[in-house]
């Protein structure tokens, strides 16, 4: 009862008033306001200059929709401006235009919503308006569906609506893929720090004004009407092709077109597209979306950029850039083609990095190259000023025609050796499988030299990849054990990555003489090698009695790959065994030390471990010399004679005991494996921790040629060259002429 009521007496008042009006009040009460601008069919008519576009209205079937209410902008050729589309095209009038023609004119002027001119440089984000962040806005005009021939058969196809790459469908029905128009407004320019150079890379012909769209100029902005808003240009803009449709129209780069079409390219049927086909042309064919590979930064046919964000495109667009037939087929030849047959031979992954490498996913303009990046976060290497043949604005992008390839690391580096090679499919596969070598190796800004085994000499020793299970195997030769998994392949992973070597200043080019270096990056450290008489080992090397010859070598632009006949294998037995082996040389400077050592307690004689150092952990090991060692015995820090320094390698009780263990533990350094290469340097933790727990430090010194360690009470011990350098499992041993000494 309540609601009756309330409606009621909302009700009434309308009800009086119309009851006691006339009809003519009625229709004055209701009618137009006298001072609202007619809509824009009528606006256009009315001014007398748009008679060709009113035509071309009528003639799309747009009259009605832009006669009455509605939201759009429109940018509306004048009478000259198809005066002057008229000469250009060979035709004598407005006539002579078909009904396609006139929609695609009429619809492509047609902007969604309306918006002045202050508002054209205002991006529409998904937290409200952005100011000048935009150039670009989705008008009325879509392709739709096309009938294409595919492998000699005709088929209906569709463009993908979303970036296959997204992991998302590639294709949202309702969606038309509706075709961008661009423009440039002094507003936007100024706050991306763009002028007439960035417009006339696009449009030489024509003169950049601050407000142009495409090629035309703005005669008169801001004609405001009952439904939206008319901005008058000077030039009739047909919509552009996008950049899917701009490879297939230009044969200047059909390789690279036949590239991305024969690898990357798969036609879908979809369901629902064709549905929708068959209800508006009543027709029974079926529908198939093109769809580009999920591997690549975009969907060249997707006019709707990112889609992160409803209107993002509004904002952004994509750049490809795309080298000439001549220029690429000398790519194919002496890169691509160097170790294949034919291009149907190279992996998948080959022509997504390939194309990867051309693709930019943001508005590359010519006089920001520098800002941006390519789909492989590599920099833009085309000059724009010498290189680009051909620059297009493109109806989803910037399209750069050039008479250069985007020289992607992946292709002249020491990786490519085994990337496009056959012969090395287990190194390539280790290095792409997010290893991170393969961007360490491929880095054309810094030197490396790479040591590379093939598939046959990994095979030979036990290496393999299980496609069928995706999984790396390990078959030990000497046993026969087999492991699977993670365990097989941080194995390959650490025989490779010491086969990767920063040689800034070329080091390895010649193996002659001899000499130690550490592979790996410098900010993700390998293990040392040496190299000697032009053959090279690693501490597995030593302890196995293998060392690797060089088969051949390729030199690329970051460095020289060595082709070789054996692994840079690491070492799986104890360090100190290694350190047992020194020892027992004759005459050895490591004696005394190792026999304090063993009377630590810290020793196992039976298997050569070392209490405290794990096997594949860095370390640095800093032995006293036996001349050392006598005179830490005069000092009284080890047990013997204090007046010959002659060492008592038995401790009497268990305090002398525990001062050799301290000793003993102070000259092993954890952490870190040290060389005198100055690349690692400063306090560094040892092994021993005092009663409380508390980590102690020795003081690395070391430059290019020397090395040398400071204890807390600044005593310092150099390391003697010709006796230290010595490989253990990532572990140095070093031979020095002082001993260290931990103090409080």
């Amino acid at each position: 009862m309540k609601k009756i009521i309330r409606y009621y007496l909302l009700f009434s008042p309308l009800i009086l008033f119309l009851t006691n009006c006339s009809k003519k009040e009625v229709n004055e009460y209701y009618a137009r306001p006298d001072d609202l601008e007619p809509p824009i069919y009528q606006q256009l008519e009315s001014r007398g200059n748009f008679q060709n576009l009113t035509t071309l209205i009528e003639i799309a079937g747009y009259k009605d929709i832009l006669g009455k209410a509605g939201y759009w902008t429109m940018m509306a050729p004048n009478d000259a401006a198809f005066e002057n589309y008229f000469q250009e095209q060979g035709i004598s009038d407005v006539s002579s235009i078909d009904s396609l023609t006139a929609s695609k004119i009429v619809k492509y002027a047609l902007i969604y919503n309306a918006f002045r001119s202050e508002r054209l440089s205002d991006y529409q984000s998904n937290v409200g308006w952005e100011e000048d962040l935009a150039f670009r806005r989705r008008t009325a005009y879509y392709d739709g569906f096309q009938e294409k021939t595919v492998n000699g058969s005709t088929m209906v196809v569709v463009g993908s609506n979303r970036n296959n790459a997204e992991g998302g469908d590639s294709y949202i029905p309702g969606d038309n893929n509706n075709k961008y128009i661009s423009y440039f407004t002094e507003e936007y320019m100024s706050a991306a720090t763009l002028g007439s150079y960035d417009y006339n890379f696009f449009f030489p012909n024509s003169t950049y004004t601050g407000f142009n769209v495409l090629s035309s100029e703005v005669v008169q902005a801001d004609i405001v009407a009952e439904n939206g808003i008319i901005h008058e240009v000077s030039k009739v803009s047909l919509p552009p092709l996008n950049i899917d449709q701009q490879l297939e129209a230009n044969p200047n780069y059909s390789l690279f077109r036949s590239i991305l079409e024969e690898n990357l390219v798969n036609y879908v049927f979809d369901q629902e597209a064709t549905t929708t086909y068959q209800n508006y042309t009543r027709k029974s064919d079926q529908v198939y979306v093109k769809v580009y590979d999920a591997a690549l930064s975009f969907s060249p046919n997707n006019e709707n950029f990112l889609k992160a964000t409803d209107n993002d495109g509004q904002s952004d667009a994509y750049t490809l850039i795309v080298p000439e037939n001549s220029v690429l087929q000398t790519f194919v030849d002496e890169v691509l083609l160097k170790n294949y047959e034919s291009l149907d031979k190279l992996p998948k992954y080959v022509f997504e990095d390939f194309i990867n490498a051309h693709m930019i996913q943001a508005a590359v303009w010519p006089s920001k190259k520098g800002g941006y990046s390519n789909a492989l976060e590599e920099d833009i290497r085309i000059d724009m000023d010498t290189d680009v043949i051909e620059a297009k604005l493109l109806s989803n992008g910037f399209f750069y025609g050039t008479s250069r390839i985007q020289e992607s690391n992946l292709f002249f580096s020491v990786y490519t050796s085994a990337y496009l090679d056959p012969d090395f499919t287990l190194a390539t596969r280790l290095f792409n499988d997010g290893s991170g070598y393969r961007e360490i190796a491929s880095n054309i800004y810094s030197n490396y030299t790479l040591f590379l085994p093939s598939d046959e000499i990994l095979m030979n020793l036990g290496f393999d990849y299980d496609i069928n299970r995706s999984e790396w195997v390990y078959v030990s030769p000497e046993t026969g054990n087999e492991v699977r998994g993670s365990l097989a392949r941080a194995r390959i992973a650490r025989v490779l990555y010491n086969g990767i070597v920063p040689t800034p200043n070329m080091e390895l080019n010649d193996l002659s003489g001899s000499g130690i270096i550490r592979s790996g990056d410098f900010d993700l450290p390998g293990e040392y090698i040496k190299w000697e008489s032009g053959q090279v080992f690693a501490a597995g090397n030593e302890v196995l009695g293998t060392k690797v010859n060089i088969l051949g070598y390729e030199d690329q632009q970051n460095g020289r790959t060595y082709y070789i006949d054996n692994i840079l294998e690491f070492s799986e037995e104890f360090q100190g065994v290694d350190l047992a082996a020194l020892a027992a040389e004759t005459d050895s400077q490591y004696a005394y030390f190792f026999e304090f050592l063993k009377s630590s307690g810290l020793y196992d004689s039976a298997s050569g471990a070392i209490d405290g150092i794990e096997l594949g952990t860095p370390y640095t090991f800093v032995i006293p010399s036996n001349t050392a060692i006598m005179q830490a015995v005069m000092d009284g820090v080890l047990p013997g004679d204090p007046l010959t320094g002659v060492p008592n390698f038995t401790p009497a009780n268990d305090a002398i005991k525990e001062g050799i263990t301290t000793f003993v533990k102070y000259h092993f350094l954890a952490t870190k494996t040290a060389s005198d290469d100055g690349l690692i340097n400063g306090l560094t933790e040892t092994l021993f921790k005092t009663e409380l727990g508390e980590k102690t430090y020795v003081n690395i010194v070391s430059t290019p040629g020397d090395l040398s360690f400071v204890d807390a009470g600044n005593r310092v011990a150099n390391y003697i060259p010709l006796e230290s350098n010595h490989l253990a499992d990532r572990t140095l041993i070093h031979l020095v002429d002082n001993y260290l000494l931990y103090t409080e």
